[in-house]
């Protein structure tokens, strides 16, 4: 398997450092809002590929974090009068209950920044005395220019990124590119003690502590957004590399593109977030998934009503196909089909080419049952297929009664077909019939006439 790796900004075979073992962190949501489906995308990118490598043989432990004390946090605890604790406790009782929701398989751990303070105060004691970290007057920063090859990462030098930053001087800093790793306490902020005096760590300390704690100083893979690349990501690999003297800090760094709402990346601090809950009372979990997924996942991908409508009309070929019943004929061939999807997974997790393989073997099983080909096993493969992108393909049936519209036009064109039917114009009731059945309307030739219905994802 071939993944694109930011490091070094080109497609890499895939080779764990340790045989089938694999271990990946993927950075966690800060929780004090609802979940979004910008989080959504990201965490269902990672979901697939670690199926996808599960699927593969190999034995993926996988690490997810919370940062459950920041700013924003401080900020809209003090704005309910609540505390941070019980603001934490919510939104990430919201982030499990959406991901459970969208069929994204849980992390083997999620540790919460609070929850390993002595820790990360041992990792930032550990850097001051090697000389990569310094404190002064309750802070502690990173010296950047002891790192050597601080900028790999998003690609940029030190020089380049003082002289094309807005960077605030901080007397306190003996380069305006130093980085918190301890933010000295302020006045009702929660804190805790420390070396230094009272305070909390610093957003990418965290990482670093929680990573080596649950997975060695090495790891194989390491995720998040392409916002996190800079500068989350590059002050995590200087850290952890400083910290540990292990390199690298991680094998192969992943960056899934962001989820736009018109011409801006949804984000909170915007203000333009569709909530997961809300997406899901229009969408099914799989048309989510699928539109997630028929974007590369390494492109930007614009959220639009009128793009999910679209999926979720689409993916009804493929209850459609699962629902045919077994035939005595000979069975369908479906090798080109699964061997299309595998070659789309292993360069660097095609997901749009690999549901283009699922809808044309659905194409396939709804073209040749009719005609007593057995399409049992072909079905088990669609099913096998579409569960390592997490789909369920749970749907219900629904009939001219609950959707008027579409019933009442349906049962006109079978009339037709039927008339056509006595009149023995076979060929122009069969292309009826086809692309009926085409299009996900099931039907049945009775003694008392056709019966059809017609299956959907809609919740």
């Amino acid at each position: 398997m071939k993944l694109y790796n930011t490091l070094t900004g080109t497609e890499e075979q895939f080779v764990p450092a340790n045989g089938m073992d694999v271990n990946m962190y993927v950075c966690g949501v800060t929780p004090y809002s609802s979940t979004h489906v910008g989080h959504a995308l990201s965490y269902v990118i990672f979901d697939v590929l670690k199926r996808y490598l599960s699927y593969c043989g190999y034995n993926v432990k996988h690490i997810q974090n919370f940062t459950d004390v920041d700013d924003k946090i401080i900020q809209k605890s003090h704005d309910e009068g609540i505390t941070e604790d019980e603001l934490v406790t919510r939104y990430i009782g919201d982030f499990f209950t959406t991901m459970d929701a969208l069929n994204v398989q849980r992390a083997d751990e999620y540790p919460r920044a609070t929850q390993e303070i002595p820790r990360i105060i041992e990792t930032i004691e550990g850097l001051i005395d090697k000389g990569f970290a310094y404190p002064v007057e309750g802070d502690v920063y990173f010296r950047v220019t002891q790192s050597g090859d601080y900028g790999k990462l998003s690609h940029r030098t030190l020089d380049g990124m003082i002289a094309g930053a807005r960077i605030q001087i901080e007397e306190n800093k003996e380069n305006p590119m130093d980085f918190a790793l301890w933010k000295g306490a302020k006045t009702g902020e929660p804190s805790w003690e420390s070396p230094w005096g009272p305070g909390r760590p610093g957003w990418h300390i965290e990482c670093t502590t929680m990573s080596i704690d649950n997975l060695g100083a090495s790891i194989d893979i390491h995720g998040g957004g392409q916002d996190l690349i800079f500068p989350h990501h590059e002050n995590e690999i200087a850290q952890s590399e400083a910290y540990t003297g292990v390199k690298p800090f991680s094998r192969y760094w992943i960056h899934n593109g962001l989820l736009q709402f018109g011409q801006d990346k949804m984000s909170k601090s915007i203000g333009n977030l569709v909530s997961v809950e809300e997406a899901l009372t229009h969408y099914s979990a799989d048309t989510l998934r699928v539109y997630f997924l028929s974007s590369h996942y390494r492109s930007p991908l614009t959220y639009s009503d009128e793009g999910a409508l679209a999926i979720e009309r689409s993916i009804d070929r493929f209850h459609y196909a699962l629902s045919l019943p077994h035939s005595d004929g000979p069975p369908l061939d479906y090798s080109e089909y699964e061997s299309r999807f595998k070659q789309a997974m292993e360069d660097d997790m095609n997901t749009p080419q690999a549901i283009a393989s699922l809808f044309d073997l659905a194409r396939e099983i709804n073209r040749s049952q009719p005609n007593g080909i057995d399409v049992t096993q072909a079905q088990d493969t669609l099913r096998n297929l579409g569960g390592i992108l997490g789909l369920t393909f749970a749907s219900k049936q629904v009939n001219d009664s609950t959707d008027v519209g579409a019933g009442a036009f349906i049962q006109m064109l079978l009339d037709i077909r039927n008339e056509l039917r006595s009149n023995k114009q076979y060929d122009l009731s069969d292309k009826i019939r086809d692309m009926l059945v085409e299009n996900g309307v099931q039907i049945e030739d009775t003694a008392e006439g056709a019966q059809w219905s017609y299956t959907v994802s809609r919740d």
